[in-house]
């Protein structure tokens, strides 16, 4: 008897297991903060998502995008000012496939926006 729980209880365990992309339709975008801004409003992409709130150090949730590439069009709005990193274009690049990234963001001192893509 004692087996058949623990059978039981493994099978609901693996059945309760999943990847956090399993259920990905489209490419998804979070934000990772890397300044000391905090960042009020990111707009990225032609499809303009909107990010909100994205404190020094924190991430935003993922945002579902119909097309994104490993970097794209970025304004960011913190406080009184607007930072914009603006990609001259798109030769080459191609769109990403369905999962998770992130696009970590920077504020130098100048006012230039910085962005490293990671894959989840």
């Amino acid at each position: 008897m004692k087996g058949i729980c623990l059978v039981l209880a493994a099978f609901v365990v693996l059945l309760a297991c999943t990847d956090r992309d399993d259920d990905l339709g489209r490419a998804n975008i979070r934000i990772r903060n890397l300044s000391n801004l905090t960042y009020d409003e990111v707009v990225v992409g032609a499809q303009e998502v909107l990010y909100e709130g994205v404190a020094p150090g924190d991430f935003s949730d993922y945002l579902p995008f119909d097309t994104a590439h490993e970097y794209d069009y970025v304004s960011i709005r913190a406080g009184e000012e607007t930072y914009v990193l603006q990609p001259v274009d798109f030769v080459g690049a191609t769109a990403l496939p369905i999962g998770l990234y992130t696009y970590e963001l920077n504020v130098s001192p100048e006012g230039e926006v910085t962005l490293n893509f990671k894959a989840d």
